[in-house]
């Protein structure tokens, strides 16, 4: 991904480059955001005094928005076998990770603040579609984030089996998600310190793994299919890949937390990315190549039981706690994407005044609020049905998304763009034909009733935004558009 690299982020034949140093933002491509209400949000002092991100957390906000780690991939080697599971690691990020991160990298610069994908949406397609983006990677995130409470016990069970089920697993899920809600609230760059801290912690029992286990590695068990292909759950393979590999524009709704994010966040997200793909690679090399093949066991937390075999008890336990620590991690980064998403939509005047509202330590305290509540009411759903749900949420999101990249390069050639991948207009759309292909793969094997969730949940977005502007008009609700953003309309 030599794309992501500085050199790309200066252009002698592009418009002058937005810079987070100037304190008048260059005009962007038009949208039509209407602004409502009686007086701006907050003022851009308002916003800067609040410390920014700066690039190393920021690489582990990505890593674990996308990743957190090993952990929840032991089912691609259960549904496939190691030959598949480890091909697929190295060929998806091609075909997924690279164009996403990418076309984030893009449009995330031309347009730095928080609400990302929304407003690339609502340039290129107008509100009403940018609001659906809104809405579905909203729900996708939340849906995505009832995971990691239900993982973190899942690891734990083993060591203390109480939290196995009943009532102390609810109680103990109820703990854990307003515990990190709080986490949340006290600040960005709390959260920042938080992730790289657990990141670390969650990567090296497994650099520690893997030279352990050279040693006892036979490389002919990396070849082994899944009973000869016929085997092959390719529903749980691909939903596993993808869950595994995406979310890279997650990142993008808190651009306007980030220190001068037209080069932070390219640097960042390559990083982040040679990060991600290494982190399941070696580990899959290891766990299959050092020990006699079982599939059934390959299951989440068998990580733990593989650190046993290579390394003994204390490997196994440290393992344990990192996958422990690392659903913390994944918890803290996606509620920070979600509330500030939710901020970002309030600002341009898509959702009611109070959700752009700030706590003392900048948070969008309201935001995050209302991304805990939906992560309790959804943390009772299976992993499968969680994941699934949320792929095909995301599916729909990401299509909008190659429809608003390629429609902003046909219309807007010249735009300002400080960071432009080196591609056309027939390059940008030959660039998102496969991941495309890929989504309509993902929905085939998708079975019906995750599939009529899903649908039912769009749905209820395309409804809701014309209910959100009749509240506006009644005056039930204050909506306005704050003063502190560029005018998109220009």
């Amino acid at each position: 991904m030599t794309e992501l690299s500085s050199s790309n982020l200066d252009s002698a034949t592009q418009k002058p480059r937005i810079s987070t140093e100037n304190p008048a933002p260059p005009p962007h491509i038009g949208i039509d955001v209407p602004t409502t209400g009686d007086a701006a949000l907050s003022p851009a002092r308002t916003v800067n005094q609040f410390k920014k991100i700066t690039a190393l957390p920021l690489v582990f906000l990505i890593f674990y928005e996308v990743s957190g780690g090993p952990f929840g991939i032991e089912d691609s080697v259960k549904a496939a076998g190691p030959l598949l599971a480890i091909v697929g690691f190295i060929v998806f990020p091609f075909i997924w990770s690279i164009p996403e991160a990418l076309i984030t990298a893009e449009m995330g610069t031309m347009f730095p603040e928080n609400g990302g994908y929304v407003v690339w949406v609502s340039s290129a397609l107008g509100p009403y579609w940018g609001f659906q983006q809104g809405w579905v990677k909203w729900l996708s995130g939340v849906i995505d984030n009832a995971l990691y409470p239900i993982l973190f016990l899942d690891y734990l069970k083993s060591g203390i089996p109480i939290l196995g089920s009943g009532i102390p697993r609810v109680a103990a899920i109820l703990v854990l998600t307003v515990a990190l809600t709080y986490l949340n609230y006290r600040g960005l760059s709390i959260v920042g310190v938080a992730a790289v801290l657990l990141g670390v912690f969650s990567i090296l029992p497994f650099v520690v793994m893997s030279f352990m286990s050279i040693p006892k590695l036979k490389p002919s068990r990396w070849l082994v299919v899944s009973k000869k292909m016929k085997g092959v759950d390719w529903s749980l393979y691909l939903n596993t890949l993808f869950w595994n590999l995406n979310y890279w524009d997650s990142i993008s709704t808190l651009s306007g937390e980030v220190e001068n994010p037209t080069k932070t966040l390219p640097r960042a997200l390559f990083y982040a990315l040679v990060l991600v793909v290494l982190s399941y690679i070696f580990p899959v090399l290891t766990g299959t190549g050092a020990i006699a093949l079982d599939q059934k066991l390959w299951t989440d937390g068998y990580f733990t039981d593989i650190g046993k075999v290579i390394g003994g008890a204390w490997l196994g336990w440290w393992i344990q706690a990192a996958a422990a620590t690392s659903n913390m991690g994944m918890f803290l980064a996606e509620m920070s994407s979600d509330s500030f998403q939710l901020l970002g939509m309030a600002e341009r005047g898509m959702l009611p005044e109070v959700f752009a509202k700030r706590s003392r330590y900048g948070t969008p305290w309201v935001g995050i609020l209302f991304s805990a509540s939906g992560v309790i009411l959804l943390s009772w759903l299976s992993f499968q049905e969680i994941v699934a749900a949320e792929n095909l949420l995301y599916c729909f999101g990401m299509v909008l998304e190659f429809i608003t990249f390629v429609r902003l390069r046909m219309k807007y050639p010249a735009a300002s763009r400080p960071f432009k991948i080196p591609v056309g207009v027939l390059g940008s759309i030959l660039m998102c034909i496969p991941p495309t292909v890929l989504i309509g793969v993902i929905m085939a094997f998708t079975n019906l009733k995750v599939a009529a969730v899903s649908l039912a949940a769009i749905v209820i977005g395309l409804v809701l935004q014309p209910c959100l502007k009749q509240v506006e008009k009644k005056g039930w609700l204050k909506f306005s558009t704050s003063s502190h953003l560029p005018n998109l309309m220009e």
